[in-house]
């Protein structure tokens, strides 16, 4: 299928989506079921988890969160582990567009993008105007990513193009930085509607689809994440962009990240298995990697109060 022009009225969108292959549940489950029994060698599990803590977006999306947590956050995004330098940074660091002054200046330089979750997250209930606004002044302040929430209520109203058109909007007012949708697959109800979503965010210009906000459940799981990695590869297999795919919320353990490398190897393809393709949306599975890192290299665990808490 090829991508969908701007230009195309509602109802040719509409025929678009709904003529999507529907999603047989039953089959999803039971390949992800699967997949998740896949188990790693040794020797490869250390790469394995080094690509994880590559891949992950160091979260904190608190009202409570201040300066200081932002800046430690940061700072722990650079350097994962302060008694190991071969640990790898992070991808990103993902906060709230207000501390986005705060992180820029610890991370100038480093390598780890800063995201910051503008749009009216989470619940994306606001204006264009304040959303627009809102992803310019991130950007100035120095976000390299955005990542925003879609109006759900209008998809489930089958408002397809009011969805379209506002992350095409966002997209515009990006500049340089990349564009994350988050589609709260909690509330999509069902595989077919999660197809549909992925489908029409990418043909609106997102680079990444997103799985959850993280404040809603059922958050990520290996159904859906499977679900919206064969919607990237199909839509880049019809002459689209390879955009990425990025689970977030309820990852908590080593054992959950390998799951989703396996996921995206066997699904999408190894050309995924790419910080710039995958990424994992955490806020306490860091600590779980260096815990495992450690452990492969030493053969015993640090204490668990060795690294700091997010």
């Amino acid at each position: 299928m090829a991508p969908v022009p701007d230009t195309l009225p509602s109802g040719s969108l509409r025929a678009c989506l709904h003529g999507l292959p529907g999603v047989d549940e039953v089959g999803v489950r039971r390949r992800a079921a699967d997949l998740a029994t896949r188990s790693i060698k040794t020797t490869a599990k250390r790469q394995a988890i080094d690509l994880a803590i590559r891949m992950v977006d160091l979260t904190t999306l608190e009202g409570a969160d201040t300066p200081g947590k932002v800046r430690a956050l940061a700072a722990k995004a650079m350097r994962p582990d302060p008694a190991d330098p071969t640990a790898p940074a992070v991808a990103a660091i993902c906060v709230y567009p207000d501390m986005i002054p705060v992180a820029a200046p610890v991370l100038a330089g480093s390598g780890v993008g800063l995201a910051s979750v503008a749009t009216g997250f989470p619940a994306g209930r606001t204006s264009l105007e304040v959303k627009l606004a809102d992803t310019r002044t991130a950007v100035a302040a120095g976000a390299t990513e955005i990542d925003m929430v879609i109006d759900r209520g209008a998809f489930l109203a089958g408002d397809y193009r009011k969805v379209f058109d506002e992350i095409a909007a966002v997209k515009e007012c990006c500049g340089p930085a990349h564009l994350k949708v988050i589609l709260e697959t909690g509330e999509l109800v069902t595989y077919d509607n999660v197809r549909r979503a992925s489908w029409l965010a990418l043909h609106a210009g997102a680079d990444f689809i997103k799985t959850s906000t993280g404040k809603v459940a059922p958050a990520a799981t290996l159904p859906v994440t499977l679900v919206m990695l064969e919607a990237v590869r199909d839509y880049h297999a019809a002459g689209g962009r390879q955009a990425g795919v990025k689970p977030a919320g309820g990852i908590r353990t080593t054992k959950d990240a390998i799951r989703y490398l396996v996921l995206v190897k066997e699904v999408a393809g190894e050309s995924w298995l790419d910080p710039a393709r995958f990424r994992l949306g955490a806020s306490t599975l860091l600590n779980d990697l260096l815990m495992q890192r450690t452990k492969l290299g030493t053969g015993h665990y640090a204490g668990p109060d060795y690294y700091t808490l997010d």
